[in-house]
């Protein structure tokens, strides 16, 4: 359960009355009638609104953002394992961070000597392809 005053993100409109997606809001209070199916009630400053929302439409701005960053350095991984051909970290955050190693042992040996940049791309697309 959230907190009253607590710093909200909206992330969906179950009951699509056109909340603003997207915006920040302030939690301003629960709606505790039992023949209403919202949970709070959240101020919008942007749209200078209070706006009805269940628990499902919005998320803590902490979360929100904890989110964004995770995706922001996943994508930054992978752009960096693309560019300096580092397959092992390639596949280390592709798999979630899971030590398995899903190479099939004909395709793929373990060598010391560093691929072509144009075999390296073309075993990418041949595993994303599949």
């Amino acid at each position: 359960m959230l907190h009253l005053g607590e710093k909200i993100v909206i992330v969906a409109d179950v009951f699509e009355q056109n909340l603003p997606m997207g915006e920040h809001g302030y939690l301003i209070a629960y709606d505790r009638n039992p023949d209403n199916a919202f949970d709070y009630i959240v101020r919008i400053p942007q749209a200078n609104r209070n706006f009805f929302v269940t628990e499902k439409d919005i998320e803590p701005e902490e979360n929100v953002m904890r989110f964004e960053a995770e995706q922001v350095e996943r994508a930054a991984l992978i752009d960096y394992a693309l560019a300096t051909h580092n397959e092992k970290l390639f596949y280390q955050v592709m798999n979630g961070g899971r030590e398995e190693d899903l190479r099939e042992s004909d395709d793929v040996e373990a060598s010391a000597e560093p691929m072509s940049e144009a075999e390296f791309i073309k075993r990418i697309n041949l595993r994303a392809w599949i």
